[in-house]
């Protein structure tokens, strides 16, 4: 019964998808009850699944004509509308939910300040603030994102969600949705439209995906030595191509292959005259196989957003092939279907750049790999992406491949497999892809994790803002529990407790004696494991909510000055002493002064007779023995003032290398020889 009254619920959301698949409601249901089970979940969300899975089959085949004309993305738009609403209880409820939150708000939804200014001015971003009209929320984006890897990934969804919605309060409307469709097709047929770079031949699954320095668009330097060469710059899914300006045309390509598994990276430099890094608008991209690195780059006004994006997607094809040598994607469809989803989120991420030309959105929430690179646990993610590949079906009409061969990609490398019979299609669509919902998972899982390390990061930003008088004092103040434990430690050494310290060094002689140095750091470790037990039981936590630093200080400014000089003399002297000792201890080694170097080199070696004949027990009763007794009473009987006289004459007397300042780099000099 509960089912019925599901099923007639649910009945109006699926009649707009019934027309699309040539059939009756009562035979669709009946095939969904021939291959439901009860364990897969609700009834009413999976049989609305099945509607739109059956309807997209044939939709995606001819999806560049549909997304032309609107119907692509108002019929997946209520798609994802039904899928998180797929009963009348739950639309009620949604809609509830809704109309309460616009009586709080009263206001258009929050943006940020620079965001909120834009709009009034752009047009850009307008199809974002539309609060009228119901709204897609995060989970069904994603749920047609694993259906369709059009407007999204299912490794990225997420991430591509929170910065499409962000001036909407994470609420996908439609104006948006569908602009943001056309902008992909629109982008698209620009990037087929490229020339191909003059003296090379693309591969038959090579496709241009990103080109800069024509006449319509801004300039591209790549920088030789001293010299600076204007150009065009394309990036396939291969390579990176650099044609230098001619008289006439462009010169024969420079190709930098990206696709080779060797030792190579790309990241941020600085350029400018003569060397100097002024203007940090350029990437360095360096190679085994090349002698020297090459830099490029993109001149701006102001930001250095065109910068940001170029390393961005010349990491992400890096990534990519990195990706396939490293989890072994051999075989070609699979490696394709990689590449396929590749291209399609560099697409997206230029169509959602042309969409919010003044707020452009960070590139790494829409592409693969240059996200996990960086996302926590993001090496998990690709080893579940890799799992994934294995079971893909590049011959669906809805797969990352099939949606660019509709797109008119001209290449066509994975061949069309053969349609499915109709009992395997019906128990494909109904059952969840198991490698799908576990990629999806350690997905949620690093997505957590990362705003977790975003929050945590949040709390010191103050800090390194900081001057170094600032940070020198937070140290201090930092350091003043120690300050206890060290005037106890000190207490005990000094025999200011006799019977205390007298405790103390017979429990470290008999320890060091019986060997029990490991039980003595595993009781500590548990001690300390125990006071943080008790720190959380008496909520200390709550009482010490933030660190107060005092910078008031009793003195005047002239004895502050007075004791900065003092203290940056003392700095100087301590500099002086450790240079002194470093080359003493090179004049020793390097037998400069020999008569040193061999009384050292006996003392080694006697020293290594001892350590190998005796148990290092000893050593350490010997050294606490020696540590506590100094510090007695009986330090002035066992004190010898003629050894250390003389320990001290003997270091003074050894010479050290002359030290001599230059302000030029030395001149390599060569000597020619000639023998006649």
């Amino acid at each position: 019964m509960g089912r019925e009254c599901d099923n007639e619920s649910s009945g109006f959301n699926m009649m707009v998808y019934i027309r699309r698949v040539d059939t009756s409601v009562d035979a669709l249901v009946d095939e969904f009850n021939a291959a439901w089970k009860p364990e897969q979940g609700s009834y009413s969300q999976k049989l609305v699944e099945y509607c739109c899975l059956k309807a997209l089959q044939e939709m995606c085949c001819r999806i560049k004509e549909s997304i032309s004309d609107g119907s692509f993305s108002r019929f997946t738009f209520d798609m994802m509308l039904a899928w998180q609403t797929p009963t009348s209880a739950d639309e009620e409820l949604h809609m509830e939910n809704l109309g309460k939150g616009r009586e709080d708000r009263q206001l258009p939804p929050k943006v940020d300040q620079e965001q909120e200014e834009v709009s009034l001015f752009y047009s850009d971003i307008m199809p974002f603030l539309v609060d009228h009209g119901p709204g897609v929320e995060e989970d069904a984006f994603l749920w047609l994102a694993a259906l369709v890897p059009l407007a999204g990934d299912i490794v990225n969804g997420r991430f591509s969600f929170e910065s499409l919605t962000a001036p909407t309060a994470n609420r996908l409307y439609f104006p948006a949705y569908d602009k943001f469709l056309k902008e992909i097709d629109k982008c698209t047929r620009h990037l087929q439209e490229q020339a191909t770079p003059k003296g090379v031949e693309l591969a038959d699954d090579e496709f241009i995906l990103h080109v800069e320095g024509t006449t319509g668009s801004q300039r591209v330097l790549h920088h030789i030595g001293g010299t600076s060469w204007l150009g065009r710059l394309t990036l396939t899914n291969y390579a990176l191509y650099f044609e230098a300006s001619g008289v006439v045309s462009y010169e024969d390509a420079l190709k930098i292959n990206l696709w080779k598994n060797t030792e190579q990276c790309v990241k941020p430099t600085a350029t400018g005259p003569w060397g100097a890094p002024l203007f940090d608008k350029a990437v360095l991209y360096q190679s085994a196989e090349l002698p020297e690195g090459v830099v490029l780059e993109f001149p701006e006004i102001t930001s250095s957003t065109r910068r940001d994006l170029w390393l961005a997607l010349i990491k992400e094809i890096i990534l990519l092939h990195q990706f396939l040598s490293k989890h072994r994607v051999e075989a070609v469809v699979q490696a394709w279907e990689m590449h396929a989803r590749t291209i399609s989120s560099v697409i997206r991420l230029h169509a959602v750049r042309e969409m919010l030309r003044m707020v452009p959105p960070v590139p790494k929430s829409f592409l693969i790999f240059t996200l996990l690179d960086e996302l926590p646990k993001g090496d998990y993610v690709l080893e579940e992406l890799a799992e994934s590949l294995k079971k893909v079906d590049s011959g669906h009409p809805c797969s990352a491949s099939s949606i660019l061969r509709s797109l008119n990609m001209p290449h066509d490398v994975a061949p069309r497999t053969d349609l499915k019979e109709e009992d395997e299609k019906s128990q494909m669509l109904i059952e969840q892809d198991d490698s799908l919902s576990s990629l999806s998972n350690v997905v949620n899982e690093a997505r957590e994790q990362a705003k977790e390390i975003e929050t945590a990061k949040a709390t010191t930003e103050g800090l390194k803002k900081e001057g170094i008088s600032d940070s020198a004092l937070v140290l201090l103040e930092l350091l003043k529990p120690l300050r206890r434990y060290l005037h106890l430690f000190q207490e005990l050494l000094m025999w200011k407790r006799p019977i205390t310290t007298g405790t103390v060094l017979i429990a470290i002689l008999y320890i060091a004696y019986k060997e029990w140095v490991g039980m003595a750091m595993a009781t500590f470790l548990l001690w300390a494991a125990i006071e943080m037990f008790h720190a959380r039981r008496r909520g200390i936590k709550d009482k010490y909510d933030k660190v107060v630093v005092n910078t008031a200080s009793d003195q005047t400014a002239v004895e502050t000055i007075v004791s900065a000089q003092h203290g940056l003399i003392a700095t100087h002297k301590i500099m002086q002493t450790a240079s002194i000792a470093i080359l003493k201890l090179q004049s020793i080694f390097t037998w400069r002064a020999e008569k040193h170097a061999k009384t050292v080199m006996m003392m080694m070696i006697v020293s290594a007779m001892v350590l190998a004949l005796v148990p290092f027990k000893f050593f350490v009763i010997g050294g606490t023995l020696y540590t506590f007794l100094m510090t007695s009473k009986l330090r002035k009987a066992m004190e010898n003032d003629r050894s250390n006289r003389r320990l001290k004459e003997w270091w003074d007397s050894i010479p050290v290398v002359p030290v001599e300042i230059v302000d030029k780099a030395p001149e390599t000099e060569t000597t020619t020889t000639t023998t006649s």
